[in-house]
């Protein structure tokens, strides 16, 4: 579907199944119906025409590569409902300057914001326990980060490549 340029999704779909949208690399623009709970995985990877996505209040789950090379993502709302964020969910979405992760995220996974070179800020909710290896690697333009004392483990390479990171807080635990 690389022609497609835009979508509206009836409203009573509760869920985006796996791959729905990938490959779309023309859709720029896509309404998510308040009623979606479940977005799989890979189901926005490589839509890499897509500027800006609203995440609905009760999606409670986005599947691995959800949004995997959206390299022309510069913002996305991520609802409260969030509790996990799953593997590569953002990886390569080089655009995105700002992210705010809702307060009840536990898990960042793996390689969750890896290649986001854009990203210059991020905030680390305090019920985040872990991070997975190589989540924030290639965040090239990511200057400072403080990890909550909620943190009790950092994957391996979580920070490579992260070339203008001049602080770290990194917690006792």
């Amino acid at each position: 579907c690389s022609s497609l340029t835009q979508i509206t999704i009836p409203s009573s779909v509760t869920e985006i199944g796996d791959s729905a949208f990938r490959g779309c690399s023309s859709l720029k623009q896509i309404t998510i119906p308040s009623y979606v709970k479940i977005i799989g995985s890979s189901a926005f990877s490589g839509c890499s025409s897509l500027t800006q996505i609203t995440i609905p209040s009760k999606v409670t789950k986005f599947g691995s590569y959800a949004f995997s090379g959206c390299s022309s993502l510069t913002q996305i709302t991520i609802p409260s409902s969030v509790t996990e964020i799953g593997d590569s969910a953002f990886r390569g979405c080089s655009s995105l300057k700002q992210i705010t992760i809702p307060s009840y995220v536990k898990i960042i996974g793996s390689s969750a914001f890896s290649g986001c070179s854009s990203l210059t800020q991020i905030t680390i909710p305090s019920k985040v326990t872990k991070f997975g290896s190589y989540a924030f690697s290639g965040c090239s333009s990511l200057t400072q980060i403080t990890i909550p004392s909620s943190v009790t483990e950092i994957g391996s390479s979580a920070f490579s490549g992260c070339s203008s990171l001049t602080q770290i807080t990194i917690p006792s635990s």
